[in-house]
This record gives C-alpha cells, structure tokens and sequence, in this order.
C-alpha cells in the first residue's frame, strides 16, 4: 500500500490526466475540519517557492535590510532609494497609526486598485522642489481617500487586504479524498477550472472525471515560420492567461492536452504545449514610485517634463500594441475554455476590456477567472509558472483529529475565560530553552557565513564551538529551513562551491541526509560548479567515504578534469563573443559603405572604430553612479525632444 502511494505521489499529478486508480475512487471531502487558512497559505507558498526554485539561484543576501518593511537591498544606494519611497513612508504612517504593515506587492495593488499616484516629484519639471510636503499631502490624501471607502475605525490599508472570515466566501480549493491514499491525504483542485453549476456538490466529481484528456502525441508540429499558426495548433481545449501592469505585458495560449515524453530515467515526463506567447514592456511608471503617468495627470493636471512625455507616449504605444495582438489571436482566444487574466487599475483593465472597435475581451464573458494565488511581474515564465500552479492537483496532509481536539480546546478555554477577560489577551512567547537559544545563535552566525560563501569562517565557528558539520538549523518548522536544513543544503542552494567543498573534505558533512522536502544537498544545488563540487569531493574522498548513490552524486570528478571542462566552457563562451564582434563589425562595415557615397564618409569611417556603446563609456568613465544617471537622463531627454520636433514635423 505504501509504495503504491508513493509512486502514485512521485510525480505532480495534472489535474485532465489523473491516474484512473485514483480518479475511480475519488469523492468529494467534507472540509468543515480543514481550516481554510491551510488551504490557501499552504498552496501559495509552495507556488511562490516553485517560482523561487525554477529561477536563478542567489549566492547571498546583503546586510543592508528595512527592518520596518522587512525587506532587504543589495547595496547602500537602494536601500536609500527605498527609504525616500513612497511604500516606505506609508509604512511609517500605518507603524504611527498602530496599524498594520504591508508588503511591496500589497502596497502597489492598493495604489492601482485606488488608480492614484502617491509620488508627487514627477508631476513637475523639477525632481527635488517641494518633495517633502507634496509627498505628505499625497499620502494623507490616499489615507482620507480609504477612510471614505471603509469604516473609520477599521485600518485603511489593511481592510482591503485582509483574509475574509471564514464563511465570508468560497475558499480557492475544491479538496477531494480516495480510498487509495491514507485518511490524513486530501487532493485539491482550484475552483477557478469549474463553471458555477460545475461546482454543485452532486456533479463536481462527474466533471472531474469527464474534464480528463487523452495524452498528446510526440510528433512535434512544424508551421514553416516558427510561429504559432491558428490552423496547425493541437486540437483539444486551451486556455488564454494574460497578465498586465507596470508597463509590464504578458499573454499566453495553453493546450490543456498533456504531452508526455521519456526522460532520461525513463520515467513519463509532462510537458506543456503553448500554442501562442508574446510579450511587451513599455517604461510607464517611475521606478519604485508607483501610478501611472495618466493616473497622475488625472490627479494633478498633465506634466511637461520629457520623462513625463515618454511615458505617456509609452502607454498610448502599450495600449496599441496590446489591442493589436488580441486582435490577432481572437480566433484562438474564442476556442479557449477559460480565460485568466490579471489586469490591476483602471488603465490595466480599459487597456484589455476597452471599450474598443472590434475588442475580443469583454468582462460579461462567463470564461473570465482571475489569478487564485499571489503572481509576480508579467513575464512568460511567469505565466507558464501559473499555468502548472493552476493544473497541478495539490496534495495537503493534516490530522483532522489533532485539529479538532485543538478547536474544542480553545473553545473550552474560550467558555472558562470568557467572564473574566475583559480586553484581549496579548500572546505569551513560550521561553527557549538554553539549548533552543544556542541553536538559534549558531542558525543565525553559520547561515550569515555560508551566504557570503565565507568558507574559512565556517569551519573555523563550527570547529571553535564544537558544532557538528550535520548541524539543523532551528527552528526546522520554517519553509526556509525545510529547504535547507544543515549548512550543506543552504550552501548547495546558494551555489556556493567553496563552502561545498570545505564541508564535505574538512567537517566530514554527510552528503547523504535528507532535508525537510526529502532532497539530499546535491539535489538542491543550483548551477554546474556547485555541482562539480560534489563530484570533485567523491573523487578525493573514495567510495566508501559516504553512500554515495544515495546522495544522488553522479560519478567521481577530478580536479583537473573540472578546470578543464571550467577552461572549455570559458573558451567557448570567448569565442562565441568574438565571432559576435564580428559579425557587428561586418555589419557596420556594409553600412558604411552603402552611405560610402554621402558627404559624411569620413565620419563614417571613424564610426567603425568605436561604436555608440563603447563612446559612451568613455564619456562615462571616472564619473560617479549620480553623475552617470544624470548624464543618461539628460542624454534620453534630448534624444525626446529630438522624437517629438520630428513628429510635430511631419504632422505640420
């Protein structure tokens, strides 16, 4: 029974290509022990770590930090920035008011949802006049503004975000339970995919069941062009993601026919078929000041400084080229079962909804669904990532009877205490143990080593305070230490080879020990040198140092062989750069010699030696970052007014 659940759970189980032994068995579960609370966080996180894992690892975080806004910078002169934005001051307000704080995502939908911009600098031709109070008056504004909305005595910030009580509304999760896994295992699948009568009790298992396709073949689809084509995409159903905001675009159409090929290890190995992608970014917003430039002129009257200028002239190009491109797709967006879009502010949503001559989204369509989680800046992978999230079955473990006893526990404490409390009661912090404080301390010192891959300083705290190599960061429970649970896993998660080899050859780590996912080191790792890492340690330690096939270490390397294979992929990547130079320089070379002709063939020539890039270095180099960032603000305002003397040229 048990290795039968676990190969059925081996792999992420895709909700239109279930297994016919768990579909057969599957019914509808009674969630009134299921706290909706662990639904929701629970399949967020993991959907916000999926994210984290499939991108780019990084090899350590900076000291510079807002503890404020719990967030952290990579260098002094972002931190600064922040602490002049506008996120920040609304925090400072909320932490006086004694409300509550918010994140940057939070705060940036509560700006579009209210369709007002808070900084007040760019609504003027000079930068710093007058900051200060315009900045106070805007954000006093936005605060009376919430107040209207909600009631004076509830928090203006925090009523738009806070979770609806229980009962309040549907929780995003339909969760279904099988004879076939253990009582405490429950599956569940986003509501977002049913239709309202789809949901009823009595038939959302029937169209589970019918709502399963048959596997895609393999052939792949030739077009001739290289892109999608309306008549030659994968027959079956599909569906349309689109993400827009921050000058950001993002759409995607999706065959929900699975296609399944075999991977190295032979398993069946899910893959997804995009039929159409296309994405814009347009510079519309100010960085980290947030609101559009015609939320700002609406607010305050128009601006005539050029940045001012260039983001209007963006969001008018934004808005074409998006209306365009729907335009294109409308046949395959009218075939699609569901359409997903995220589209925040006013502008956003008359962007994609119009009204509009010949629009294809409209928002009486019973297709459209927002995102049920938490989703990030309009990117493809940020779209196919919400893809997988929103097919993939999510499979949740609680003890129901533990649960229920805890309920019945505080309700009974509740009744006993009820007469005698007469304000809340503040939460009692249980007391560490000498033990837990040491653990803590020695969690804290060796994480801030390993991430700025200090390998020294790790063996030399581990070996002064006698502090075992296979030591587990405390406290386990966190998301973060199930990630990387000993100094081992963070340091292969952080692509740090130094601290990897400096563990496993001189603290004797164990390669081998499993993390709170259940992921040896080596499998967390990130990139190839953290990889070669571990297999430059099995060479100089020998086979029967560790268990190494359970540690998934592929075969010894040595260290040479590693330098070599490193010198190889460099070697590569100069070639590849140099034959890029030149084929840029052929290319300059024939278009001088097509202009050969005009008066400035001299200069041409000269143009051939150094190219734009390369000159503006050299006027950049031995200036300051400020004096750069204002030479490049002064060079794209010229370049501005240039576009638009010729564009008031050629309309006269």
């Amino acid at each position: 029974m048990t290795g039968n659940v676990d190969q059925l759970l081996q792999r992420s189980l895709y909700v239109y290509d279930i297994p016919e032994e768990l579909l057969s068995s599957l019914q509808l579960k009674d969630v009134a022990n299921l706290p909706e609370s662990v639904e929701t966080d629970q399949a967020e996180q993991r959907a916000l770590n999926a994210h984290e894992d499939a991108g780019a690892q990084v090899t350590g975080k900076s000291l510079t930090s807002c503890n404020l806004c719990d967030t952290q910078f990579s260098n002094v002169a972002d931190q600064r920035s922040h602490v002049r934005s506008d996120w920040h001051g609304y925090n400072l307000k909320q932490k006086l008011r004694g409300a509550k704080i918010l994140k940057e995502q939070d705060f940036e939908r509560l700006v579009a949802d209210l369709d007002e911009s808070i900084s007040g600098s760019e609504s003027s031709s000079s930068e710093d006049e007058g900051a200060e109070g315009t900045k106070d008056s805007t954000l006093q504004a936005l605060l009376k503004k919430q107040a209207r909305l909600h009631d004076v005595e509830e928090d203006a910030g925090a009523a738009i975000l806070r979770k609806p009580k229980r009962g309040a509304g549907k929780p995003p999760l339909i969760w279904f339970s099988t004879p076939t896994l253990p009582a405490n295992t429950s599956l569940g699948v986003y509501r977002a995919l049913f239709t309202e009568n789809e949901q009823k009790p009595e038939v959302v298992t029937t169209t589970l069941r019918a709502k399963q396709l048959k596997r895609a073949s393999n052939k792949p689809v030739h077009n001739g062009t290289g892109g999608p084509q309306a008549d030659k995409h994968p027959a079956g159903p599909s569906i349309f993601l689109c993400m827009i905001g921050g000058g950001h675009f993002a759409g995607m159409i999706v065959s929900l026919t699975p296609k399944v090929n075999k991977n190295a290890k032979g398993l069946d190995e899910r893959q997804a078929i995009v039929i159409a992608h296309k994405t814009f970014h347009r510079y519309t917003t100010r960085r980290k000041q947030g609101g559009s430039q015609s939320a700002n002129d609406s607010s305050k009257g128009a601006a005539h400084s050029a940045g001012a200028g260039i983001r209007r002239y963006n969001e008018a190009a934004l808005e074409s080229e998006v209306r365009v491109l729907l335009g294109e797709w409308k046949s395959l967006i009218e075939e699609c079962q569901l359409l997903f879009v995220r589209a925040t502010g006013t502008t956003n949503r008359r962007t994609l909804f119009g009204p509009y001559e010949g629009q294809v989204l409209r928002t009486n369509d019973p297709r459209n669904r927002t995102f049920p989680f938490s989703t990030r800046r309009a990117t493809q992978s940020e779209l196919m990532r919400a893809f997988v999230e929103i097919t993939k079955i999510k499979v949740c473990q609680v003890d129901e009877a533990a649960l229920a006893a805890a309920a019945a526990e505080e309700e009974r404490q509740n009744t006993v205490s009820g007469k005698a409390v007469s304000s809340p009661a503040k939460p009692v912090t249980p007391k560490l143990s000498k033990e837990e404080e040491e653990n803590l301390l020695h969690t804290s010192q060796l994480q801030a080593l390993i991430k700025r891959s200090k390998a020294p300083a790790v063996l030399q705290y581990l070996s002064k305070y006698s502090v075992p190599g296979d030591f587990r960061f405390y406290p386990p429970s966190t998301q973060a230490h199930r990630h990387a649970s000993t100094p081992l896993h963070l340091a292969a998660s952080t692509n740090a080879p130094a601290v990897v080899t400096a563990l496993l050859t001189k603290a004797g780590c164990d390669p081998s020990i499993l993390n709170g996912e259940g992921k040896p080191a080596f499998e967390v790792a990130g990139d190839r040198q953290t990889r070669d890492a571990f297999r430059i340690a099995r060479s100089e330690l020998g086979e029967t140092r560790w268990d190494w096939t359970t540690a998934q270490v592929p075969p010894p390397m040595s260290r040479l062989e590693a330098e070599e294979r490193e010198g190889i992929a460099r070697r590569e990547a100069e070639i590849a750069e140099a034959q890029r130079r030149k084929i840029e320089t052929e290319r300059l070379r024939k278009e001088a010699e097509s202009e050969s002709m005009g008066p400035n063939r001299k200069g041409l020539s000269k143009s051939l030696q150094i190219t734009g890039a390369e000159k503006r270095e050299q006027e950049a180099r031995g200036l300051t970052p400020e004096m750069r960032m204002k030479l490049e603000r002064e060079r794209r305002a010229r370049a501005a007014e240039e576009r638009f003397k010729k564009m008031a040229g050629s309309n006269g």
